[in-house]
């Protein structure tokens, strides 16, 4: 960077420089072809020259430049050389200063030239006020266009700036919404991927030991019943892997994302809470289910059905007893949907963390609402209880 900043100001010097050396020869021809006085002689020269080797600063330090070359052009004409030699250098000069610097500046020194060259006329006669709108005409026009280009030159720096920032944005945006469909396509996953794999991880269990119980007295019946029961939710999980997938391709996360993330394809909901309880219940489990609340939005509906799958998952995986007891309540007070899982469980987990009770408050938080999940105390057992508000989640 140091060096590239280095080289761009080495570049502009040698830009400067080689105009100081243009304008120059430019004088000189002038000087020389074109006389509207007497011709230079060797102060005249060395004056012609000298005025014009500050101007390989003038980017620089155009103030500096100017006071440096104002006294050499006001000499320069004190003494009557041509007085259409210096005008170039004097106009490029004028232009910088207006270019580089603020309007009160530019105007300020526009004044103060104008003035010193009506003194410089004075006794001229008419001729000399005749030349002096003249000059001043030039004067003002290069100021003018050095403000303009400088105007012009800040609004357009103005306009890249919001454009960059604005282009920023949108990057952090689309990056942001990658992060959250990401996360959300985590917490679909694990809710499907867990639920029906600990599903399957009893109910293989279940025909495992009916198999080894009494291999002569075989019960035909309950291993049928358990590699049925696995069937059934391989097939569920199945559709539902689907579904999730199509959902992902028809929407998954491209450049644009037109609509909100909880939107996006058919969202499970309180209507499926029966299948889920049904589920548990061929895994063993006494599933109370109890439901009492009208239709919600569906964000709402989603993030309580992925609750209540969780906890049961949780339930039937770490509940540790054959008799295993869940109650499951979902009902609508107060502004918002209230969803309880007890369960009389033996424990909540083997000390592991995993990533159910962090996708249980992901989904809460999502839709506004608090969670509390813990066990119940001094009698076994596990309490998962959260609050999901109504209004914030029909946003």
């Amino acid at each position: 960077m140091r060096k590239s900043l280095q080289a761009t100001r080495s570049s502009v010097r040698r830009q400067d420089a080689f105009l100081a050396v243009g304008l120059a020869v430019l004088a000189s021809v002038v000087a020389v072809s074109f006389g509207s006085g007497r011709r230079p002689d060797a102060l005249g020269w060395a004056l012609l020259l000298a005025l014009h080797v500050p101007l390989a600063w003038r980017r620089r330090a155009p103030v500096t430049v100017l006071c440096v070359m104002i006294p050499l052009i006001a000499f320069y004409h004190q003494q009557e050389y041509d007085h259409s030699a210096p005008t170039a250098a004097s106009m490029v000069l004028l232009y910088t200063v207006a270019v580089t610097g603020s309007t009160r500046r530019t105007v300020t020194i526009g004044c103060a030239v104008v003035a010193l060259m009506l003194v410089l006329k004075a006794g001229h006669g008419m001729a000399g006020v005749a030349e002096s709108f003249q000059i001043t005409g030039w004067i003002v026009s290069m100021l003018v266009l050095g403000g303009y280009l400088r105007v012009h030159r800040q609004l357009t720096a103005a306009a890249l700036d919001r454009a960059e920032r604005a282009e920023r944005t949108r990057e952090e945006e689309a990056r942001r919404r990658v992060a959250e469909e990401r996360l959300r396509i985590a917490r679909d996953l694990h809710d499907l991927l867990a639920h029906s794999i600990t599903l399957i991880g009893v109910q293989t269990s279940v025909a495992a030991h009916v198999l080894a119980e009494d291999p002569d007295r075989l019960d035909r019946a309950a291993v049928a019943k358990a590699l049925d029961d696995i069937a059934d939710t391989c097939r569920s999980a199945r559709g539902e892997l689907r579904t999730t997938l199509e959902v992902l391709r028809d929407h998954g996360p491209p450049d644009g994302m037109d609509g909100p993330l909880d939107e996006r394809g058919p969202l499970p909901g309180l209507d499926g809470l029966p299948d889920l309880a049904a589920a548990a219940r061929a895994a063993g489990a006494e599933v109370d289910l109890s439901v009492a609340a009208d239709v919600v939005p569906a964000a709402v509906g989603a993030a309580a059905y992925r609750i209540v799958q969780e906890a049961l998952t949780n339930a039937v995986r770490h509940g540790g007893r054959a008799d295993l007891t869940v109650r499951v309540g979902v009902h609508e007070r107060e502004g918002a949907l209230w969803v309880d899982v007890t369960d009389d469980g033996a424990g909540s987990g083997d000390g592991i963390p995993g990533f159910g009770l962090v996708g249980m408050r992901e989904r809460v938080r999502s839709v506004g609402g608090t969670l509390d999940a813990g066990p119940l105390g001094e009698r076994a057992g596990f309490a998962v209880s959260a609050v999901l508000p109504l209004r914030a989640g029909a946003r």
